[in-house]
């Protein structure tokens, strides 16, 4: 962690949850249940999914990314909790929890910063599009308490 860099750290977050996939590394599309769910305009950088059986803010499951290689399309992952991304979607606390194997390197932590702050302006104008006026913003990367510090 350079000198300039605040740590930022996360409680209360879950120690290990089961992640089921929805983006597969790489890829532009999210599949739920219902089929196909959203289309990037950029390839997702990371396994993105959800926590099974949970109900977050936006009454969909919470969300979570897996760091590591790439996993398939729905296979369901015991994973590790590293920490949190804190993101707002329409004005709904969307918090995406960070997950893999090993704790995420500075260079790892970078990358989830940078997606989530280049994705939010892309997500606030696809609400607009949909006629939502809510606040959308990503408020950076927090590490879990018994981590150690992070970048934010």
């Amino acid at each position: 962690m350079g000198r300039s860099e605040p740590a930022y750290v996360a409680e209360g977050l879950p120690v290990r949850v089961r992640v089921r996939v929805e983006i597969p590394r790489w890829s532009f599309v999210k599949r739920g249940d219902g089929g196909v769910e959203f289309f990037s305009p950029v390839p997702c950088p990371f396994n993105y999914g959800s926590v099974v059986g949970t109900r977050a803010a936006d009454g969909d499951a919470l969300d979570a990314l897996i760091l590591g290689p790439r996993l398939p399309l729905g296979a369901v992952i015991d994973v590790l909790v590293h920490g949190v991304v804190r993101f707002e979607d329409d004005g709904v606390p969307d918090d995406k929890l960070v997950c893999g194997v090993a704790r995420p390197s500075a260079g790892e932590r970078a990358l989830v910063v940078g997606f989530f702050r280049a994705y939010a302006p892309a997500r606030e104008a696809l609400n607009r599009l949909r006629g939502r006026r809510g606040l959308t913003r990503s408020a950076g990367y927090l590490a879990r308490v018994d981590a150690g510090p992070a970048a934010c």
